[in-house]
């Protein structure tokens, strides 16, 4: 007999979901029944909340959402921060939870995982929340849950059904698409045409390309190399360029050398980014001056006059509305001495970081030449805030953290397995502190069941270091930040896990070498003090 669980998961899978992240439960039981017979791959987790970080990391390497399964009230707030990240990075994702018995739900009654109003709390974090109480419904639920999800600005969305609505006959009902998929507003021409004279006459043009445009690093390359435009390319938008073009600066906003790069431009194109304070400008001491005959692309047509008014708005795609203004007549392309002396501006970038945040660099980029075509998950920790100011990652979407947005803990480990399980043929690298990684221990025993590609670099310094420095310069005595780490030895050990120590960056590249060729888990612990 085919329920409501049944039409559900194969409505997903009807939609190109090929892979949930889930923990059972006693209020999802039905969606587990359902299951063997979906062909969907199913991964455990630890927590609901590492469910969500895999699901982002997953769908930031594969470019398609994942569905996360989770039940009634704990299970929704335990995922939460994850869904909140994603929501604040653009990440896409499914989280799709049991509600109480139809009847039961709101009444404060007191029944097992009751929320005052689940899908209200959910909706905070999410583009659509939906409550689906009749297999009738769901095609249409579907429909506009995916729509939500990745037709406009990629971001959570939210499906709770009861639990005795999971297990009602759905006999009849066509799971696939009512409608066809949303797609993304066509650019205006008439705002191309405005962007386009602007290009044309600009002397010295710009652009800053964002996580947006991930997915437009050809037309990117191509406006940038026409116009001989550097490309200023915040966190999520590292590797647009490849790390040794001329044109590409990976340093932050926040470093005065690119802040007077961009104040000197005459025209800006800023492409796919939110011009905010964590992904493009997080440390600066002063807000940065609007630039200068701006011109932005964005699908969110909210987001195009957050931070900064353009010149000119450009709503839509960032791939399609690049490739739009590059078959307008943007002019001659320039002679090669038009170009900025972009060497100066990275050498003074580099100069303005601390010996610390150097040698933390220094140590990313080995990682990034030890393993080609390694992806580099981070959580919130010393390296990773040093890369996010000046490291050059070598391909779109190599590089990203959660040192932004959101800014939580715990993610680095989980989003490198979901990194993982989307590309199974890359060695994925987890920059994680050990007081971060106490966030999410327990995903040493998924990491040990899936056995992916992954390496987990723990930054060793006993505690949290970041804000034990934080403290210390605001003249705060530090309290709380001096937690002691496990003996990661006996626990890899414990999980069946490799194991290695190392205290320089000869004896962790000589790790990952070796890493790279036994492609299986390794859990390297470094000491941090000698690159402090």
């Amino acid at each position: 007999m085919a329920t409501l669980a049944h039409l559900l998961l194969a409505g997903l899978r009807a939609r190109g979901i090929t892979q949930v992240f889930g923990i059972p439960g006693v209020h999802n039981l039905e969606l587990y029944r359902a299951l063997p017979e979906s062909g969907l791959r199913h991964l455990g987790g630890r927590h609901e909340q590492a469910l969500g970080f895999m699901a982002d990391g997953y769908a930031r390497i594969s470019g398609r959402p994942a569905a996360c399964l989770t039940i009634t009230g704990p299970g929704l707030t335990n995922i939460l921060t994850a869904m909140a990240q994603a929501y604040a990075e653009s990440v896409p994702m499914l989280v799709i939870a049991s509600q109480n018995r139809l009847g039961e739900i709101g009444t404060g009654r007191g029944f097992l995982h009751e929320l005052p109003d689940q899908a209200a709390l959910a909706a905070l974090v999410s583009a659509a929340s939906f409550s689906v109480t009749d297999a009738l419904q769901l095609p249409a639920v579907l429909d506009a849950a995916f729509d939500a999800c990745c037709a406009g600005r990629p971001r959570p969305v939210y499906i709770e059904v009861p639990r005795d609505a999971l297990a009602a006959t759905a006999e009849g009902i066509d799971p696939r698409r009512t409608s066809a998929p949303a797609l993304p507003p066509p650019v205006d021409a008439t705002a191309l045409g405005h962007a386009a004279a602007l290009l044309r006459t600009a002397r010295r043009p710009l652009l800053v390309a964002g996580g947006g445009a991930r997915g437009a690093g050809v037309e990117i390359r191509r406006l940038a190399e026409q116009l001989l435009a550097p490309v200023v390319m915040t966190t999520n938008g590292r590797g647009l360029l490849p790390a040794d073009h001329p044109l590409g600066i990976s340093y932050s906003p926040s470093l005065a050398p690119v802040r007077e790069l961009i104040g000197a431009a005459d025209v800006v194109l800023a492409a796919g980014t939110e011009l905010g304070p964590t992904d493009f400008d997080m440390y600066s001491t002063g807000a940065l001056p609007p630039p200068a005959g701006l011109i932005r692309i964005d699908i969110d047509a909210a987001q195009l006059t957050r931070n900064a008014t353009p010149a000119v708005p450009l709503l839509g795609d960032c791939r399609q509305a690049l490739a739009a203004l590059l078959a307008q007549d943007l002019g001659p392309g320039r002679a090669a001495g038009a170009a900025s002396d972009l060497v100066a501006v990275r050498a003074a970038s580099m100069a303005a970081l601390s010996a610390a945040m150097r040698r933390e660099i220094g140590l990313l980029e080995m990682i990034r030449d030890a393993l080609p075509e390694t992806v580099m998950v981070g959580d919130s920790t010393q390296p990773v805030y040093a890369g996010n100011l000046g490291y050059a990652a070598a391909a779109a979407g190599s590089w990203f953290n959660s040192a932004t947005g959101y800014g939580t803990l715990g993610y680095g480990l989980p989003a490198a397995i979901g990194a993982s399980v989307a590309a199974p043929d890359r060695p994925v690298v987890a920059l994680v502190g050990d007081g971060g990684l106490q966030f999410c221990l327990g995903e040493f025993g998924t990491l040990r069941d899936l056995a992916p590609w992954v390496a987990v670099l723990v930054w060793n310094n006993g505690g949290y270091g970041e804000i034990n420095a934080s403290m210390q310069q605001a003249g705060i005595l530090p309290l709380g930040v001096d937690i002691r780490p496990p003996q990661l030895e006996q626990l890899a050990h414990a999980y069946g896990l490799a194991y290695r120590r190392v205290a320089s960056t000869a004896e962790l590249e000589r790790g990952l070498h070796e890493f790279g060729r036994a492609r299986r888990p390794l859990i390297v612990d470094i000491d941090a003090r000698p690159f402090e």
